[in-house]
């Protein structure tokens, strides 16, 4: 018999009336011959009301008594989701976490899931009943409750349908569905019918805002298609499965994260090991970085750029000056008046001239970029924040995003793998369920470095960059724009060896142009990529890799990170040294 998984948000449970009609739904698809587990999140903004309770009672609530206190909201909602569903006349059972057998780490309000007991579950379902699950916790190997933090509904839903081996997980939000970008911020968003795992795994942590992350991880490592559907409408809603709506589409969404902190350290000692200390002493203090830039140095000198949520700015800079002192930098420097506009697509890798339309389009708009990152799927760039709304205004236009794809995909559940006849196989592959998973450690020896130093910091400069690049027939890979201090800013990219001099005689034409200070290049550099699930939330990836490298004595020349790939870029003729170090370093955690 087939097997859905339901969530139910907040807003879907938010008072009697709305449960009753999220029950009804899960009825109407047992009755559809359907086994249903139904996952439920606190009603409305109970979780609001419980932390407001706690922070008036204590300024600094321990974390393990947060957890106990949270939990509630989820237990509040299963009962009473059970009591719908047996009063509309069908059979319903509901579970706790700890009831159900989510067992997790001890890292209480952010714990991690270890493993998951089907055999309660199964039970339930085979006496025909609709199992109703508390979303957002579990229970450590002390049988302490533990939430998983945010997001951790979305979390536990395709969690058990991974364990369940379910035909579909169907996510029930307040909206109907996944858009090209923010419809609250550009009401000309368009829905679209399919997004692929990695394409959502970018959107989601850039603030797209229907899922976390976790959750989409989850999807992809254990191949569980995800249905995100609205409580209030029959709308098909958008299936996130490996596939994106439009095969080969350069750009498939764009998105905005508002609330960005800029930090730089400058005049850092280029040298093996100095990303190391001072990631490290980021990392202690269990702060995410998001975007990491660094550019190529000079003089023996090197800055380093990178943003964080803007709410942990002053938590990093205690962190970053103690680093600074101890690495003697030349100093750090700050703004928390940024924000990040992407535009993510599968297609990007295999196409050129996604780079200067995007940013041909910010210029078009008045906008200047202060930072440049890229990826395969993604390319950054931070603005200031009174500029963000009109930057993505400018990049979703510039893409036609609000229009249809000229092939249109219809949102069908599609059907996860047959499950390993092997028992065994299953068991190992559950063990660990949010453990890191590498899926590749690369190495492409086949780049030059081209890089033009003293840039001007205006709209319009990098566009032209990379419109005049795209025209002079180079294939641009990654794109390295440092923060400009002083009104200048150091613009680097890497192409293919066979472009090198064409690349050149570009850079070195614009620079004369724009009064540059002038050009250098490497005629041979090595990338590599370490790529996988869980990057996002396993912050120790870039530490690890910049670890290895300095214990192997190979210094970082240009470092940039997306969701799902951290690449760095060294000296050439160390490639096959640094990629034998990464390999072994990830071994613990390849797929």
């Amino acid at each position: 018999m087939p097997l859905i998984v339901q969530k139910f948000g907040g807003t879907s449970v938010a008072d009697s009336q709305k449960i009753l009609a999220a029950a009804r739904r899960a009825i109407r698809a047992q009755q559809a011959g359907n086994q249903v587990v139904m996952v439920v999140s606190a009603m409305g903004h109970n979780t609001d009301m419980l932390v407001d309770l706690a922070q008036q009672i204590s300024d600094d609530p321990p974390a393990r008594e947060m957890d106990m206190l949270l939990s509630t909201g989820e237990q509040v909602s299963v009962a009473l989701m059970a009591m719908a569903v047996e009063a509309l006349g069908a059979k319903a059972i509901s579970f706790t976490g700890a009831q159900i057998g989510i067992k997790t780490d001890s890292t209480h309000t952010k714990a991690r899931i270890r493993s998951i007991s089907t055999e309660r579950m199964r039970k339930a379902l085979d006496e025909g009943r609709i199992v109703i699950a508390a979303g957002f916790q579990g229970i450590d190997e002390d049988y302490n409750i533990t939430t998983l933090g945010r997001g951790g509904s979305d979390t536990t839903a395709v969690a058990l349908a991974a364990v369940l081996n379910a035909d579909a997980c169907e996510i029930y939000t307040d909206v109907d569905g996944v858009y090209t970008t923010d419809p609250r911020l550009l009401p000309e968003a368009r829905r679209m019918t399919r997004v692929s795992y990695d394409e959502m795994l970018e959107l989601a942590s850039l603030g797209a805002g229907v899922m976390h992350s976790r959750s989409i991880e989850f999807g992809k490592k254990f191949d569980v298609p995800i249905h995100v559907r609205s409580s209030f409408t029959d709308i098909p809603g958008t299936m996130i499965v490996a596939e994106s709506e439009v095969p080969g589409q350069a750009v498939g969404g764009a998105a905005l994260t508002k609330d960005e902190a800029r930090v730089t350290v400058a005049s850092l000692p280029d040298r093996p090991g100095t990303s190391l200390a001072l990631f490290s002493k980021i990392a202690s203090k269990n702060i995410s970085v998001d975007m990491i830039v660094q550019n190529v140095g000079a003089d023996g000198k090197a800055d380093i750029s990178f943003t964080v949520v803007r709410n942990e700015l002053q938590n990093t800079l205690r962190a970053v000056e103690e680093a600074a002192r101890e690495l003697g930098a030349g100093g750090v420097s700050h703004d928390d008046n940024v924000s990040k506009v992407s535009v993510v697509g599968l297609g990007m890798a295999t196409q050129t001239g996604v780079a200067d339309r995007m940013f041909r389009a910010l210029a078009k708009a008045g906008v200047n970029i202060v930072m440049i990152t890229t990826s395969e799927i993604k390319i950054s760039a931070l603005v200031s924040r009174e500029h963000s709304q009109a930057a993505l205004r400018a990049v979703h236009q510039a893409f036609e995003l609000e229009k249809p794809p000229v092939q249109p995909v219809v949102a069908t559940t599609s059907q996860p793998p047959a499950a390993p006849s092997d028992v065994m196989a299953v068991v190992r592959r559950l063990q660990g369920m949010e453990d890191l998973t590498i899926d590749d450690v690369t190495l492409d020896d086949h780049q030059a470095r081209v890089t033009i130093t003293g840039v001007p910091d205006t709209p319009g400069v990098a566009a032209q960059v990379f419109e005049e690049v795209a025209a002079a027939g180079v294939f641009v890979d990654m794109i390295v724009q440092s923060y400009g201090a002083g009104g200048k800013a150091d613009l680097s990219f890497t192409a293919p060896h066979k472009s090198l001099k064409t690349s050149l005689e570009v850079a070195e034409r614009l620079a004369k142009q724009f009064g540059c200070r002038g050009v250098t290049y490497a005629t041979k550099v090595a990338k590599l990529s370490v790529s996988g699930i869980g990057m996002r939330s396993h912050t120790e990836v870039a530490i690890r890799m910049f670890r290895c490298l300095a214990t192997a004595g190979i210094n970082v020349e240009m470092i940039n990170t997306s969701e799902v790939r951290v690449n760095v870029v060294v000296d050439g003729a160390a490639g096959e040294k640094a990629l034998a170090c990464l390999q072994a370093a990830f071994q613990d955690v390849r797929g």
